[in-house]
């Protein structure tokens, strides 16, 4: 079973930079797009920023300009450099990635179980 396992999360204080990465499986093939989610105590889990197989980055409207969304291909990790880290940015940090559907397999859908992110005023 294919498993997702993020680090890089920690406490920081506002206007503190942390880097998350996400190791995966060279055994997930057909990758459709990868991306970082999170989610704040009493809130439903978002989507913070994206990255297709053909590499364009795509962020939400609190992510741009502070946050990085990259791909090493050659470590086969997801990363998310964070920046100018403010208190409504403590969430726990999700990486998923989506597979594409071929003749021979279905599209698949991986989360890992998510790295906590606190940042201090």
């Amino acid at each position: 079973q294919v498993q997702l396992v993020e680090s890089g999360g920690g406490l920081v204080q506002a206007g503190g930079s942390l880097r998350l990465s996400c190791p995966y499986s060279e055994t997930i093939v057909n990758i459709n797009v990868m991306g970082w989610y999170r989610q704040a105590p009493g809130r439903q889990r978002e989507l913070v920023a994206t990255i297709s197989s053909d590499a364009r980055s795509d962020y939400a409207h609190f992510a741009q300009g502070r946050f990085t969304i990259s791909r090493d291909s050659a470590k086969a990790t997801l990363n998310l450099h964070m920046s100018s880290l403010k208190p409504e940015d403590t969430a726990v940090y999700y990486c998923n990635i989506k597979t594409r559907a071929t003749l021979f397999s279905r599209s698949s859908d991986y989360w890992g179980r998510g790295t906590q992110v606190t940042v201090s005023s």
